[in-house]
């Protein structure tokens, strides 16, 4: 594992072995990789729609808990009324309630290729646990709107309401503090594409929040993508978790109608075009995984950034597959919950 400080070029793609598209990992681990594919594929109908009632049995979601369970604390909210958008808050139970110390706030995405999981699922109720935990802030994990049900831009407009919720202090739910001037944007996968399309909205309009300040943006293996195919994509035909198929799939969930890959929400150049003129976008740290056939995109994400002047620093982890992080028997899903933790730490710095 090695990190490129904001002012070095990208980190140059990681060679994997010839034939290999996955490190070696442990027969369980192994086994849930294949069952997170599985459930992607199984919930898919050839038309194009989603069987939300199999996908439910698939991925039970785990109710909220105000008994803290190691050491974190959840509940459901409403941030949005208008779409009845929903949101689990977690926050660590001696911050918030017996020191009563204003919390930093991480307003988290999940991924799932915008059409798939939720707050609630099992993988992503942990992992926000261990943010919360790890970063000793609130996070606030947003439970937007799926597609092919809600296309562009529904998952976008479910997260700027996320920030307009915090933005006012008497939406926070007592006896929680938060504090809205520490907040940050989180997210893996198509929640790292959402992530940085919210902070785009904010940065454009900064003006229309009265208390929310972004401070930084982690971007995980965020889901980027083009007409043509990487080299990545390429060698890694096969990978875990995300592959070409599943992918193009999502995206003509996600898209407009009638649109292509060049779409704003997809292509790396048109998400950061502009940001030059935006200096309240905040500086960004994007995870890049070795076994990830998405890498490249990410890449030119942060290519794309900086030539908008934005800073982005690159954390990579060579033997990484994509949304390693969520299995935490991988030794990099806990350096990278302390990399979170420097983030919020250091103001986004």
């Amino acid at each position: 594992m090695g990190e490129a400080a904001a002012a070095d070029p990208p980190a140059p793609a990681v060679e994997t072995p010839r034939g290999h598209v996955a490190p070696p990992m442990p027969w369980r681990t192994r086994l849930a990789v294949l069952a997170a594919g599985y459930v992607t594929d199984a919930t898919r109908r050839a038309d194009g729609t989603v069987n939300r009632r199999l996908l439910g049995v698939l991925d039970k979601g785990v109710p909220a808990s105000d008994t803290p369970r190691n050491g974190v604390a959840s509940r459901d909210i409403t941030i949005g009324p208008a779409h009845s958008v929903r949101a689990r808050l977690f926050y660590p139970s001696a911050g918030a309630a017996a020191a009563a110390v204003a919390l930093p706030v991480v307003v988290f995405f999940h991924g799932g290729g915008f059409a798939y999981l939720s707050a609630s699922s099992p993988a992503y109720d942990a992992a926000c646990r261990r943010i919360a935990r790890y970063a000793t802030a609130a996070v606030l994990s947003v439970d937007y709107r799926r597609a092919p049900e809600h296309k562009f831009p529904a998952a976008y407009d479910d997260g700027l309401a996320a920030l307009r919720f915090l933005d006012d202090p008497a939406n926070h739910p007592h006896p929680i503090q938060l504090d809205a001037a520490r907040c940050y944007l989180a997210g893996d996968s198509a929640g790292g594409n959402i992530a940085h399309h919210v902070a785009r909205r904010y940065a454009l309009s900064p003006s229309s929040f009265r208390n929310v300040r972004l401070a930084g943006l982690v971007a995980i293996q965020p889901f980027f993508g083009g007409e043509e195919r990487t080299a990545a994509e390429l060698r890694l035909a096969g990978a875990p978790i995300v592959n070409v198929p599943r992918t193009d799939w999502m995206w003509r969930a996600f898209l407009p109608a009638g649109s292509d890959r060049n779409h704003e929400a997809c292509s790396p150049d048109a998400a950061a075009a502009g940001l030059g003129e935006a200096p309240e976008f905040p500086p960004v740290t994007v995870v890049v995984g070795g076994y990830d056939p998405l890498q490249d995109w990410q890449r030119r994400y942060c290519e794309a950034m900086r030539r908008e002047g934005k800073e982005v620093r690159v954390l990579e982890y060579p033997e990484a597959i994509h949304a390693f992080y969520v299995f935490p028997e991988f030794p990099e899903a806990k350096d990278l919950m302390l990399r979170i933790k420097e983030v919020v730490a250091g103001g986004g710095e």
